[in-house]
């Protein structure tokens, strides 16, 4: 027979209720944490965006541009009669050997939220996310042909405010784009020639910007001297 101790339930009480709430706080605390966007966990990142300001960019002259704001950690490109934008104009960038992440949503609208025109060498080159009416990827311009005509092009669907991860990777050898975790272009830079379209001409030699759609942009870093894979 048994004999029940008052004092040794009551402690084993006291023990398993401390163990649910640790178990409780360990469970709120890493639905809070935000995910990790791409490279993010890597070293050698460097930011290009505060957080709070514009400092180090510039809203994009294009004709009929919507206003740029800064707000809740997030650049706001709104919808304007064709594209809005934000341009780089702080400290000389690299042209090679480098990857620049961001992360994108489109908040409103259903076109190209992030057209991301950056340095290729001596030219330049834009990665287009859901352009000509919402869902077709591809790098602008390849050999006169952009981003719906070129081997690089594909069709992906785009739910409006979710944020995606953009990674560009830029080597003597390719132009690399991720977006989220996955790999989407792997294109070669021998043998091709590369510049943008001539609406983006303003976006050189970084810039960011969407089509007659509203976009948030955060979290923009660059890192250089790159390895290819």
């Amino acid at each position: 027979m048994q004999i029940s101790n008052p004092l040794v339930r009551s402690r084993r009480a006291a023990f398993a209720l401390a163990a649910a709430w640790i178990l409780l706080l360990w469970g709120l605390g890493a639905a809070a944490a935000p995910a990790q966007s791409a490279g993010k966990e890597e070293p050698g990142w460097r930011p290009l965006f505060d957080g709070k300001t514009l400092a180090g960019w510039k809203g994009t002259e294009f004709v009929g541009e919507g206003p740029v704001k800064v707000e809740d950690g997030q650049i706001l490109l709104e919808a304007g009669t064709d594209l809005t934008g934000i341009t780089w104009e702080g400290p000389e960038l690299p042209t090679t050997s480098y990857e620049l992440a961001l992360q994108a949503r489109r908040v409103k609208g259903s076109d190209f939220f992030a057209g991301v025109t950056f340095p290729v060498a001596d030219s330049f080159c834009s990665v287009i996310l859901g352009g000509w009416g919402g869902t077709v990827v591809g790098l602008s311009s390849i050999n006169g042909r952009d981003a719906s005509e070129n081997e690089t092009s594909q069709s992906i669907t785009f739910e409006n405010g979710r944020w995606y991860s953009v990674r560009i990777r830029v080597t003597p050898a390719a132009i690399e784009v991720w977006l989220d975790d996955r790999r989407i272009i792997n294109q070669d830079l021998k043998g091709n020639k590369f510049d943008t379209r001539i609406e983006m001409e303003p976006s050189k030699p970084l810039g960011i910007a969407s089509w007659r759609t509203t976009a948030a942009i955060r979290q923009i870093r660059l890192r250089d001297n790159v390895k290819p894979l």
